[in-house]
């Protein structure tokens, strides 16, 4: 199969940032075509892509019907479904590639033609002045180690070696046959949705782990600043992910793993057991096929709080 990228761009008043993004993604020999996406830019976003567009075959531009505002993932949906190459890269409009980011991509999917996706490390660069209490945050997006393709769910699920970054991964557009689009409900976390269904369905391997290949923007307006929208929807990203694995014959296991996450999210709001138990009830009978296995047992709020509080005497001998 010829090495050949499509890169997908969500573009929403990014008129700051948008032309080193397109650009860095166009000198990339790798990439046939740019797909920029905009969705419902108010700024001028939109006349910066298409002024580019004039010096470059490569760059394409999409919109939602009415030009309307849409949220990343019906954006980058759409990008994907007007694709035409056979392997597919994302990058933000706040950040950029770095020079020859896809050249160890091909050299892995060449030399492994069972592999679907390849991850490599993201680093970061600053539009703005770094609080010192960050020094020791933004280092790389990435992996520690190498891991293997059945072991990375449970790695990327609690983070165990690190993290992954949409930036630095590179997939088969066959991946999202298999395991579908994303989930055009999560306003955020809509990233971390699909890199667990495709390392729950798809064989994913390292690339280059140690450096970066490519760089998020960190300025005042990035979106994982808003603290008080992901507590909110990293309990839908494991709904989501619960729904489906469910559907998509993942193993116990893994499901397992997927509530434990939820029941952390959940606990840490501190409601009634009654609202607890309303709540756990709702996620077992909406997901058929764990209600009757043990784990609608092992996470019944009341069972669940004396194993929390009294682990001793779930202890096995």
């Amino acid at each position: 199969m010829l090495f050949s990228v499509s890169v997908i761009i969500p573009a929403y008043n990014v008129e700051q940032f948008i032309e080193a993004a397109i650009v860095s993604a166009v000198k990339q020999p790798e990439v046939n075509e740019v797909i920029v996406v905009d969705d419902g830019s108010t700024d001028n976003t939109l006349q910066i892509i298409k002024t580019l567009q004039v010096s470059s075959a490569k760059i394409k531009i999409y919109h939602h019907e009415y030009h309307i505002n849409k949220g990343r993932s019906a954006t980058r949906n759409l990008g994907i479904k007007n694709s035409s190459e056979d392997y597919i890269a994302f990058l933000d409009a706040d950040d950029f590639y770095l020079p020859n980011r896809f050249i160890n991509d091909k050299k892995v999917f060449q030399e492994d033609t069972k592999c679907e996706g390849v991850y490599n490390a993201v680093g970061f660069h600053f539009y703005r002045a770094l609080n010192p209490l960050e020094e020791g945050t933004f280092k790389l997006s990435t992996v520690s180690q190498k891991i293997k393709s059945e072991e990375l769910f449970d790695a990327v699920i609690s983070s165990k070696f690190g993290y992954l970054h949409l930036d630095g991964l590179t997939v088969k557009r066959s991946v999202f046959d298999r395991i579908g689009y994303f989930n055009e409900l999560l306003s955020v976390a809509e990233d971390s949705d699909i890199i667990y269904k495709m390392a729950l369905k798809c064989r994913l391997e390292s690339g280059i782990i140690d450096i970066p290949l490519a760089k998020r923007g960190i300025h005042e307006t990035n979106i994982f600043n808003q603290e008080a929208i992901y507590k909110i929807y990293n309990i839908k990203l494991y709904e989501s992910t619960i729904f489906w694995s469910c559907k998509n014959g993942i193993s116990i296991h893994h499901i397992d793993s997927t509530l434990n996450w939820l029941w952390v999210f959940k606990f840490r709001e501190n409601n009634s057991l009654i609202i607890d138990t309303l709540y756990w009830a709702s996620v077992f009978f909406t997901n058929p096929k764990i209600l009757f296995t043990y784990l609608s047992i092992k996470y019944f709020p009341i069972i669940r709080q004396r194993q929390i509080l009294f682990p001793f005497l779930y202890r096995k001998n």
